[in-house]
């Protein structure tokens, strides 16, 4: 697949992004460099060739959106840590960019404190998802750091709406923390995610939070005052990493 990424040092539009991945560094302490080549599990069952990319030129306004997103996590978790301590690390985190050799999956992954990023990514296509998209990966980052939380603590809750719906869209529809569909099955129950996607779905609930924060009006039904699984879910991310802070008001 194409992509209009210029490698070349002389462009003018270089220094504009150099100075957005300083920008980045200095407000989180994250660094931006590049995803060695690599050929790794596509999250279908098959393989996907990884190539490095810069985020110059045309490609400049990701490194505009991630900057902007980092920011949005900084307002977030200090508006919950001025109400209870919390247990969740938004920063540093290290940005690899790459793009795909055929198509435009992954979008990212976490691997320690690193996230891949792909200036191609099928949801990296506006300021707004690119926010989703690095929360949620890292969500993984802090999952993995509570030594693998979402297994222990969710996969109960996991099982039985599973059980209950298996992969029917529909029944699946009032359990899913966001509406990002995979191979026609809701990203949070797509069958190679398991517990540990859900997991990071529903973390990005907290834009209800940030909503909250901004003293604006939810556009919505809560995500908890749906089926009881829901709320039951929610509680317990929230106990973990967040200090049990819940700003939404109650159903």
């Amino acid at each position: 697949m194409a992509l209009a990424c210029p490698e070349s040092a002389s462009d003018s539009r270089e220094p504009a992004s150099r100075d957005l991945a300083l920008q980045l560094y200095d407000e989180t302490g994250s660094l931006a460099g590049l995803l060695p080549e690599e050929t790794t599990d596509d999250g279908r069952g098959g393989k996907v060739h990884l190539l490095p990319a810069r985020p110059v030129g045309t490609n400049r306004e990701h490194l505009a959106w991630i900057v902007s997103a980092f920011r949005s996590f900084r307002q977030l978790t200090e508006g919950l840590a001025a109400r209870a301590p919390i247990d969740f690390r938004d920063r540093p985190v290290d940005l690899r960019f790459f793009y795909s050799a055929n198509g435009r999956n992954p979008s990212a992954f976490a691997v320690h404190r690193n996230v891949g990023y792909n200036l191609a990514g099928v949801l990296n296509v506006s300021a707004e998802a690119v926010r989703d998209t690095l929360f949620h990966e890292i969500f993984h980052i802090n999952d993995d750091r509570h030594e693998g939380w979402s297994s222990r603590a969710l996969a109960a809750i996991y099982e039985r709406i599973l059980a209950r719906c298996g992969r029917r869209t529909a029944c699946l529809a009032p359990y899913s923390p966001t509406d990002t569909m995979m191979d026609g099955v809701y990203y949070a129950f797509a069958p190679k995610g398991g517990v540990r996607e859900y997991a990071a779905e529903l973390g990005l609930r907290f834009r209800e939070q940030r909503v909250v924060l901004a003293g604006e009006v939810l556009p919505g039904r809560p995500f908890k005052c749906g089926p009881p699984e829901n709320a039951g879910a929610w509680s317990l991310l929230a106990a973990e990493f967040f200090g049990g802070v819940d700003l939404v008001p109650g159903c």
